[in-house]
């Protein structure tokens, strides 16, 4: 797999993008819980192809293969970017306790992925925290399971390395269990576990607001801040970003979406890492895998954020784009290809037990840790891998959409919106 150029070629950028069955989008202003959405009604051609790929959605929820894990906005129109594989015979395979054969890929497959394997030993990271919905009454337990299934150290409230704690900081009370927040919140600790499973892990729930939520996460003084959620761009939320995701020196990340081509917040805010997913495939070459842009990648050019002053040559270069655009960088997304991870409540597509699920809610917890594992945080380090673009596997296939300028939605040597300068290749990059 080739390492990201800053200046690819215009000449060698593919000048196609295929439309694929991706889930519709969360959408809603604060406050509303919604459905799944269809594309916005107006006569563009990138309207009239998301338009067209909604409807493919609809029919690939209908027929089975995925389920969204949040199918409805809550909290100020937010929704989880997860979603679950229902056709689990698509998973990869995986090797658990006494060779136990599980769904879905487990730490050792992503740690050799990104090739973290080592520093994922012997690093003693740092401490991570995750912002979730609601509550998650079996988080401990079912946190347990899966740290003992792949032989990761214990961790849990009494030896220190676990903590949860409610929308004021406090360990009780927690708030109560919600449709998909279990799920979701067992996605974030067992991601921050497969890639840096001497982490710290500090879950913060909420019942009333993911941004004040956001704030108690960072008086804690974490090196990262992981947000598996998301909803549509507004007007007003440059003055939410600096209210509650600017926090210099501390890593903080955001799913880019399941959405497809487009922008979500807060992966848009020019303060955080944006990552987007991919398609990762065992293979029969030096790395072990293949890396393609999973089709369910939000990208795009934010309508409201500036373009920070690491991405000026990259948009000087291609153009297309006056403001912020998405994503950083990317990582192991697409359900069919999934990662396992073990949830114990009933009530979800996927579970009780075991379950594989994808979606960027994956790659944003995964990447926090990752940055724990570096520790290399100051300033506002989404900064760092333009710095330092050698330390990425390029992603130069696939496509989330169709958009124009092509960049924005198709993988191409160098910067591309779906994966930004690509999945991880070690620390170099963060």
């Amino acid at each position: 797999m080739q390492s990201k150029s800053m200046k690819p070629s215009f000449l060698s950028r593919p000048l196609f993008a295929t439309l694929f069955a991706i889930l519709a989008g969360c959408g809603g202003g604060e406050g509303t819980a919604t459905t799944l959405a269809l594309a916005p009604a107006d006569g563009s051609a990138n309207a009239l192809a998301q338009r067209a790929v909604a409807a493919t959605i609809q029919q690939q929820i209908a027929d089975g293969t995925v389920a969204p894990a949040c199918p409805t906005a809550t909290l100020g129109g937010f929704r989880c970017q997860m979603l679950i594989l229902r056709r689990t015979e698509l998973a990869p395979r995986t090797v658990g306790l006494n060779g136990r054969k599980l769904l879905g890929y487990g730490p050792s497959q992503l740690q050799g992925a990104y090739n973290i394997a080592s520093a994922a030993k012997s690093n003693p990271g740092g401490l991570v925290a995750l912002v979730e919905s609601y509550g998650y009454p079996q988080l401990e337990g079912d946190l347990a399971v899966y740290r003992k299934e792949f032989g990761l150290p214990s961790c849990t409230r009494k030896n220190g390395c676990l903590q949860v704690v409610n929308q004021s900081g406090k360990p009780k009370p927690l708030p109560p269990a919600n449709a998909g927040s279990d799920e979701e919140q067992a996605l974030d600790v067992d991601m921050v576990s497969a890639n840096c499973p001497n982490c710290h892990i500090r879950v913060v729930q909420t019942k009333a607001s993911l941004y004040a939520a956001e704030n108690v996460a960072a008086s804690f003084d974490p090196v990262a801040i992981s947000n598996s959620w998301g909803r549509s761009e507004y007007s007003t939320e440059n003055l939410d970003k600096q209210s509650y995701f600017n926090h210099p020196g501390i890593a903080i990340t955001a799913a880019a979406g399941d959405n497809g081509y487009g922008v979500i917040f807060p992966s848009s805010a020019n303060t955080v890492t944006a990552v987007g997913g991919t398609t990762l495939k065992i293979a029969k070459n030096p790395r072990g895998f293949n890396e393609t842009v999973w089709v369910g990648s939000g990208s795009g050019c934010s309508q409201y954020e500036s373009v920070p002053s690491w991405q000026e040559s990259i948009e000087g270069e291609l153009g297309g784009c006056s403001n912020r655009i998405v994503a950083d960088v990317a990582y192991d997304a697409d359900p069919s290809t999934g990662v396992a991870i073990y949830d114990s409540l009933p009530g979800g597509f996927g579970g009780p037990g075991w379950q594989v699920v994808g979606g960027t809610s994956a790659g944003a917890p995964a990447i926090a840790a990752i940055y724990a594992l570096s520790g290399n945080t100051s300033g506002i380090p989404a900064s760092i891998a333009y710095a330092n673009p050698s330390a990425l596997f390029d992603i130069t296939s696939g496509s989330n959409g169709s958009c124009s300028p092509p960049y924005l939605c198709t993988g191409e040597v160098g910067y591309d919106g779906p994966t930004g300068l690509g999945s991880p290749n070690g620390l170099g990059a963060f």
